[in-house]
């Protein structure tokens, strides 16, 4: 009965620390992890709105810079940096199409200082038993659309997002493990460097 009494003891105080470890992160913890992600790089998959797939690799320099490229048959580029989004196409060589970062929900991410606690930036906050999920916009843009991002917990990591554009448009990337380690300069991201390889 004692052995018993023990056990059960011993089972009750293991349950009672599974919440502790697995449980909805707060919107400051995402915050912190955030602004804490000064650069990495992985493999991730696109699922785009049409229900076709892409693969590539993701290069992340906060704040304001991402690269992404992706693997044939896409053969596409896309560079964020200088407050700037470019898309090349690798195929054919032509001039990118251009555009503010401000003008997509990414921007969030890539913010100089994330802070998911300010008014208005977060419509949505759930937790699924696994993943804590937000749903955020830029309060002063909120026509441009959302981001939701998806996050584990122990340690805090972000594992993928999907960018809900204004035209209810969905594009999901699903990130492999991050190498925050990478050596990622500045050239890595470099808007004009693309540009000057491309003689355009």
């Amino acid at each position: 009965m004692r052995v018993l009494k023990t056990v059960i003891l011993s089972l009750g105080l293991a349950l009672a620390a599974l919440p502790a470890a697995a449980e909805k992160l707060s919107l400051g913890q995402l915050s912190s992890y955030l602004n804490k992600l000064q650069q990495a790089k992985g493999a991730f998959t696109q699922i785009n709105d049409d229900g076709t797939i892409s693969t590539g690799t993701i290069s992340l320099r906060r704040p304001g810079m991402a690269r992404f490229d992706y693997n044939p048959p896409a053969q596409a580029l896309v560079l964020a940096q200088g407050g700037e989004v470019a898309i090349f196409d690798r195929k054919t060589k032509q001039a990118p199409e251009r555009y503010p970062l401000t003008n997509t929900p990414l921007s969030i991410i890539l913010a100089k200082s994330v802070d998911l606690t300010r008014s208005g930036m977060v419509t949505g906050h759930s937790y699924d038993g696994t993943s804590t999920t937000i749903r955020a916009r830029d309060p002063n843009r909120p026509e441009i659309g959302t981001i939701d991002l998806v996050f584990t917990s122990a340690p805090v990591e972000l594992r993928q997002w999907v960018i809900n554009d204004d035209a209810g448009g969905k594009t999901t990337v699903i990130l492999g493990e991050l190498d925050k380690n990478a050596s990622l300069p500045h050239t890595v991201f470099s808007i004009q460097r693309e540009l000057r390889r491309l003689g355009n």
